[in-house]
């Protein structure tokens, strides 16, 4: 009975911690959007009504949801992010994205931090640390549980947007704290693996951030696995448990979602925006583009332009 009544008082505990979050973000966020902060690296993100299902780039970054649902599909695999998750993302993904749940009373609200690798490992020479080896094979991203002790760490730093001349010296003290909390998490070995120099999951994370840089050249896949310092058979295997995708195919929507940017923002027709990503066939691209995104570029984008503009009118 003692353990049944504790166990209520630390639901209750945790949901009125969400709330205080959940009011703090809203004060901030008068419309939806993923906004930039004053604080370097965090971003607040609200939606009011539920999405269609869209691709999109996550990088390095803790997100923590404090009201709403979002739905998240990794190479097929479906990640349900809610008012009591984390999403842990330690490299650059290609994902499928869609919020579930929201409304204009309840929206879905979420604090995004980016992560910084060199703070990641600067925690990790703690003597606590040490002992544990890292996970070998990890995927580059997963879901965790909020703790009292993550939530009280996101409200003191979004309460830092309402201080003058305190903000940033307190943020990075704040932002390590975070990170340290994730690190201590059960899913804190996804981000040791990535952080920690010299391990697979590292070298592979690497080759990861060759692609993003480099994703308009030919891939040569020895190459890639020379970056990794790897076999190419032992390349393969642990870029596709990273990634969940292979190296094709990680090319490929990176291609995909880089020229849908240059023709929503930049103006590009779908043909420059093929030949500026690395495409040699406009015709093979519209073909990929299409299955990808499910309709040709020049109706994706003009749909597109279409959600932005009522967006902005809401």
């Amino acid at each position: 009975m003692v353990r049944e009544k504790q166990a209520v008082d630390d639901s209750s505990g945790v949901a009125a911690l969400r709330a205080t979050l959940a009011q703090k973000i809203l004060a901030h966020m008068p419309a939806d959007g993923a906004e930039p902060t004053s604080i370097p690296g965090l971003r607040l993100y609200k939606r009011s009504a539920p999405t269609a299902c869209t691709s999109a780039n996550y990088e390095p970054e803790l997100i923590v949801f404090v009201q709403g649902e979002k739905r998240i599909e990794l190479g097929g695999t479906p990640l349900v992010c809610n008012a009591s998750s984390f999403l842990l993302t330690s490299v650059d993904l290609p994902v499928m994205s869609q919020v579930t749940q929201a409304t204009p009373q309840k929206p879905i609200l979420a604090l995004l931090q980016k992560l910084d690798m060199a703070v990641v490992r600067e925690i990790l020479s703690q003597d606590e640390f040490l002992s544990n080896a890292p996970a070998t094979r990890v995927r580059g991203m997963t879901v965790g549980t909020t703790t009292p002790e993550l939530l009280e760490a996101c409200i003191r730093l979004v309460d830092l947007l309402d201080s003058h001349g305190q903000s940033i010296f307190l943020s990075n003290l704040i932002q390590r704290e975070i990170i340290y909390r994730i690190l201590r998490a059960p899913q804190g070995g996804h981000l040791r693996a990535i952080a920690t120099l010299g391990e697979q999951s590292n070298r592979s994370a690497k080759a990861v951030a060759w692609l993003r840089d480099n994703y308009a050249k030919p891939l040569r896949i020895e190459e890639l696995a020379s970056v990794a310092q790897m076999g190419v058979s032992t390349f393969h295997h642990h870029f596709r448990t990273l990634t969940a995708i292979s190296p094709l195919q990680y090319q490929k929507q990176l291609r995909l979602h880089v020229a849908r940017e240059r023709m929503l923002l930049g103006g590009l027709d779908a043909t420059s925006a093929a030949f500026e990503v690395g495409y040699e066939s406009a015709s093979q691209f519209s073909r990929e583009y299409s299955r990808y995104f499910g309709q040709p570029p020049k109706r994706d984008v003009k749909q597109r332009r279409q959600m932005n503009h009522e967006a902005d009118h809401e």
